[in-house]
This record gives structure tokens, C-alpha cells and sequence, in this order.
């Protein structure tokens, strides 16, 4: 049995965080699950049994912060799981932490390793507090307490990069005229902002459309969804989900049902 809640952030807070998602399972039987790159920096706290990851071989931290990943990984939970998630929108990281958030890229850093005394402490209360509205409640508090937002000038460069890639342009040199910037210019500043270059992050979120697309139009041919999402041509699309879930489309569709946590609102 599986439990999945999504919670909206305060008013104040929504421009750098998409959501808050609770996850619990009653099952004590080993499970593996797959994930793929989301296009978003997390800040994630399991109050329950730590998970596995097979790919990398080690175990997740108690808590942590996870960069942006370029490609999938699998993943073992022993037990009941009880996690929290922070989902920051693409460039809402940047605005808590203080530190380059491409240093994240491809990792997960423990919070005890953050040198943050304060979110430490939030970690700590976190795992004995149960209700969902009194645990974000607290990590509001913290997130308030070390807000510090982006100069308006990139913030206004970088939601409009971001909204030229969601209508589907993928040309980075247009992305930096849209900013105002050159492309060396662009390149640095998006990086630093959102935790990827500008040319990974169209990747990801090529993907993850796809996985939109067939999560709304799930009888889309292959050849359709390829020129949906901005892909070149059908081989292309199979290249793509090869290397960001490890399957191609068919396969996928065949082990799970599609949903983008990047386009999909829960």
C-alpha cells in the first residue's frame, strides 16, 4: 500500500518552490524502483527506512539535497519508506543556498554535510513529526529564515530561458538573446542559477514532456511524440529514453505508467 500526498508551498515561496511531496509505504518486502532525471534540484528527509541505491552502491543519506541527475538510477527500499521532498522549481535552489548549485550536479550531499546548524535541526524534528501540515509548517521556517532571492535582473533572464524551452525552443543562442546575454554570458549564468548548463537541462526536459505527452495522449505513435517533444526523429526519441530511463518508449510503457514530474501538477 502506497501513500502519495502533493502540498502547495505559501504564496511567497512559490516562485522558487514548485511543491512538497509525502511518500509512505506499508510494505515490509524489498522493492526496487528506476527513477530518471526531473529537471529539479530536491531537498529530500526520509523519516523511515534509508534506500538503496544499486547504481552507485552505497546508501542515501538520512537526509539530503540532490543536484540534477543525467541519467537514471535503480534504487533498493528494505521496509516501510516515510520520506519528504522539497521540489524546488528550476532555478528556486539557488535562492536558499549558498553555494554554486551546479556543485550539485550528479550527487546527493548529506545535511550534515552542508555545514547548516539550522537545517540540521530541522532534519532532527523532522523524522518525529508526522502531521504533513506541521512538517511544512517548519520547513517553511527554515526556508524564510535563509531566503535570500536572486538579483530580479537574472531572475527575469532565467524564467524567461525557461519559458522559450517549455514552448519548445532548443537553440541556446536564442535562449541567451531572449536574456539579453552572450552566449558565454548565458551559459555561466543559467548554469550557476539552475545547477545544469542550459543544453543538459533542454534534454531533460525534452524528456520529461514525452513522458507528459504519453501521460495525457497515451495512444500517441512513436513517430508523432518524437516531433511533439522536439526530438529529431523517431531514433532520436528512442536514443533519448535509452539513456535517461534505461528503456526504449515501448519497454517503458510496459513496466510503468508515464507521469512527468516536471509538466505533471501532483
Amino acid at each position: 500500500m502506497e501513500d502519495y500526498q502533493v502540498i502547495l508551498p505559501s504564496t511567497p515561496l512559490s516562485t522558487y518552490v514548485k511543491h512538497y511531496w509525502f511518500l509512505k509505504t506499508s510494505s515490509i518486502n524489498p522493492a526496487e524502483i528506476r527513477t530518471a532525471p526531473t529537471g529539479h534540484v530536491c531537498l529530500m528527509f526520509h523519516r523511515g527506512k534509508q534506500i538503496f541505491s544499486t547504481s552507485e552502491g552505497n546508501w542515501q543519506p538520512q537526509a539530503f539535497l540532490s543536484g540534477h541527475e543525467s541519467g537514471y538510477t535503480d534504487l533498493l527500499y528494505f521496509g516501510q519508506v516515510n520520506m519528504i521532498c522539497v521540489v524546488f522549481r528550476p532555478f528556486g535552489a539557488k535562492a536558499f543556498f549558498r553555494f554554486p548549485i551546479d556543485d550539485l550536479k550528479g550527487i546527493r550531499v548529506s545535511v550534515n554535510d552542508l555545514n547548516d546548524k539550522k537545517l540540521i535541526d530541522l532534519q532532527n524534528i523532522l523524522i518525529d513529526t508526522q502531521d504533513h501540515h506541521h512538517c511544512i509548517t517548519l520547513i517553511e521556517k527554515y526556508l524564510y529564515e535563509c531566503f535570500q532571492p536572486m538579483a530580479e535582473y537574472n531572475l527575469k533572464r532565467i524564467k524567461a530561458a525557461i519559458q522559450l524551452i517549455h514552448s519548445g525552443t532548443t537553440d541556446v543562442r536564442m535562449l541567451a538573446d531572449e536574456a539579453c546575454l552572450s552566449y558565454k554570458q548565458f551559459k555561466r549564468i543559467f548554469t550557476g542559477c539552475v545547477g545544469t548548463n542550459p543544453k543538459e537541462f533542454l534534454r531533460t526536459i525534452r524528456f520529461q514532456k514525452a513522458l507528459y505527452i504519453l501521460e495525457n495522449q497515451p495512444h500517441i505513435n512513436l513517430a508523432q511524440l518524437a516531433l511533439a517533444c522536439g526530438c529529431y526523429d523517431q531514433s532520436h526519441l528512442i536514443n533519448e529514453f535509452n539513456f535517461f530511463s534505461g528503456y526504449t518508449p515501448v519497454e517503458y510503457l510496459s513496466v510503468c505508467n508515464p507521469h512527468s514530474d516536471y509538466f505533471s501538477q501532483s
